[in-house]
């Protein structure tokens, strides 16, 4: 397995493995890897002949540097899992790298980070778009795999692959979880005992969701009021939102005629997470 740091180099020996007809995975990380990205790069590496893997904490797409601050970052311990994995190549850059001095270029999305995460996160989406054509840029996957966790984050990278015209195929894998259902996280290790206790109500209040829906539920109001209430079941849980949409927009929904995507955000402590679960008839 190999380290690239630079941009320069990375790019190089990507077209050095285009041109000799390999294709090329990439599983775009910051790091703190679980069981999540390990499925990614499993799938990478069956579906590619070179599996590369991104390793770069994106100070763009935090909105908070007290949160960027408390990021988990374990390089040695990443690096033995993506190993393990079966990774190729790691690319590590340092934010010089990535942004030098001067740098001034960003990529912004009109519609699809104008709610849920991108209300609560400003600039978040720009930050996510920016370091993915950057990637996608720098290291030439002809596929790159993103967990449906952030299921929005997924949403504007499909997105922004198809309106630049990107020569590539974004995958979307399941989220992985734990024995309890709590969606696995690099944040879940800053949970304190009880927090993360209380967390668990966050996929039961989707799974639930889900169950109403498959027994003829389509109002998405009444889903909507239903899966917040369970949510503030928990004490500890302050709630930033709770959205029923389409999958494909993630415009809010009255009503469910096919298919939806319900997604929340809270916080447990000082620590937030994210879950989303689709809602099928």
């Amino acid at each position: 397995m190999q380290t690239i740091e630079t941009p320069r180099d990375m790019q190089k020996l990507a077209e050095d493995h285009r041109r000799a007809g390999q294709s090329i995975g990439l599983v775009p990380t910051m790091g703190a890897l679980h069981e999540g990205h390990l499925s990614l790069i499993r799938r990478c590496r069956a579906e590619n002949d070179v599996a590369i893997m991104s390793l770069f904490v994106n100070p763009t797409q935090f909105n908070r540097q007290d949160d960027l601050d408390r990021y988990p970052r374990d390089l040695a311990g990443d690096s033995g899992l993506a190993r393990e994995a079966g990774v190729d190549i790691i690319f590590a850059p340092t934010v010089e790298g990535m942004y030098p001095q001067g740098y001034q270029t960003s990529v912004t999305l009109e519609q699809l980070p104008t709610r849920w995460e991108g209300t609560s996160r400003p600039g978040h989406f720009q930050g996510v778009a920016t370091v993915c054509t950057k990637l996608f840029t720098i290291c030439r996957p002809h596929r790159a795999y993103f967990g449906q966790k952030d299921y929005q984050q997924s949403r504007v990278v499909r997105r922004l692959a198809a309106d630049l015209n990107l020569d590539l195929e974004i995958v979307v894998l399941p989220t992985v979880r734990e024995a309890d259902g709590l969606a696995l996280s690099s944040r879940n290790v800053l949970l304190k005992p009880e927090e993360r206790r209380q967390a668990r109500v966050l996929s039961q209040a989707l799974f639930q969701a889900q169950a109403d829906v498959r027994a003829g539920q389509r109002d998405a109001t009444r889903l909507h009021a239903a899966i917040e209430d369970r949510i503030q079941t928990a004490p500890l849980a302050v709630l930033d939102y709770v959205g029923v949409c389409d999958p494909e927009t993630l415009v809010p929904l009255e009503k469910i005629e096919d298919r939806a995507v319900a997604v929340v955000a809270a916080s447990f402590g000082t620590t937030r997470l994210i879950d989303n679960a689709l809602l099928e008839p």
